[in-house]
């Protein structure tokens, strides 16, 4: 690994702005997500000659062009690729994953997964906004059941991927949600940042001309208190200002939602958010909205040895005691011999 000098100074938000134009349409949440990441960029320290941005194709995968930082604008579903040889070849980048629902679970699905077990270093922004934007409004894998579209003029029968679902799957160690527009987002990315390992963000994302609104039921600001539960660690899981909460149905091994008397969450059985509880992770991720509110925030961390991590332990473990051979062959006068069993000096 080339050592690297990192000198200590902080940026604002300018320093991470491009002067390339933005090309998303008017009023695309990208527009929002993209300024949640640059004043985040800031807040956790980062420098751009030491931060990479990786993306595959789509609406999403424009975003390494607008922040001032390296940048990798590759092909269909391989920026996990791409990302996991940057690690290994210099661990100490701090490397962002941009990719969309159709990029990063159709035809990447796979490189998803594969980086996501190994847990490779790195932060996964999955931009979902249920439909192929850049195409043309094609349905996507998270579309849902009926969605119109032109490639199912008359309503998609697919049951939909559930991003979250796919990560803990994989076996993510770090889990979490947000949506474009919502100010407690740059949170969620710091969170994901923090964590050693692969941090995997599904961002529900608002695409204005083929899904327009398709996140109102729970994104909408007015009455927002009563569809989102927002999970902060080691903090009970509590909605509709308090007078909701989400308790432990123990005969029935499910989540249920319980109504809070006079602030008494612990009489109602509502249960406090634990981060490193796999299993009540997969239970949020399930919860049908409507009859839940939508889990938000961080919904698991716990973190486990990287994968660039025991690469590298493995890899001068092996090397110790071992002279550098390949100098020792090009030395001058040695020549190469082809033989049946392989070369010969």
């Amino acid at each position: 690994m080339n050592e690297m000098t990192t000198i200590a100074r902080t940026t604002t938000l300018k320093d991470w702005e491009t002067d390339q134009e933005v090309r998303w349409c008017p009023g695309c949440g990208d527009y929002a997500i993209l300024k949640a990441v640059q004043r985040t960029l800031p807040e956790i320290g980062a420098v751009p000659e030491s931060t990479v941005f990786i993306s595959g194709i789509g609406c999403s995968s424009r975003f390494p062009y607008y922040v001032e930082s390296y940048g990798f604008h590759t092909i269909h579903g391989r920026a996990p690729a791409f990302a996991t040889g940057l690690k290994l070849a210099n661990p100490e980048l701090d490397v962002w994953i941009v990719t969309g629902d159709g990029d990063g679970l159709s035809i990447g699905g796979n490189h998803t997964m594969h980086l996501i077990r190994r847990n490779l270093d790195c932060q996964i922004m999955l931009f979902n906004n249920e439909i192929y934007g850049l195409t043309k409004g094609q349905y996507s894998p998270t579309s849902r059941v009926g969605t119109n579209s032109p490639s199912t003029p008359f309503g998609s029968v697919d049951r939909p991927a559930q991003p979250c679902a796919f990560a803990l799957g994989a076996g993510a160690r770090f889990v979490a949600r947000g949506f474009d527009v919502s100010k407690e987002l740059p949170n969620v990315l710091k969170a994901a940042h923090a964590h050693k390992g692969a941090a995997f963000i599904e961002i529900f994302q608002n695409c204005i001309v083929y899904n327009k609104d398709v996140f109102q039921d729970f994104a909408a600001p007015k009455g927002a208190e009563d569809r989102q539960l927002w999970l902060q660690n080691g903090e009970p899981m509590l909605f509709a200002k308090g007078a909701k909460g989400i308790a432990l149905d123990q005969e029935a091994l499910t989540l249920t939602v319980v109504d809070v008397v006079d602030g008494d969450w612990q009489a109602a059985g509502v249960i406090v958010h634990d981060v490193t509880n796999r299993s009540v992770a997969h239970m949020l991720v399930e919860m049908r909205f409507g009859e839940f509110p939508m889990a938000l925030g961080v919904l698991y961390d716990d973190p486990r040895p990287t994968f660039e991590a025991d690469v590298w332990r493995q890899n001068k473990a092996a090397a110790e005691g071992k002279k550098a051979d390949l100098q020792s062959l090009l030395k001058k006068g040695q020549t190469w011999t082809v033989s049946e069993g392989g070369p010969d000096l």
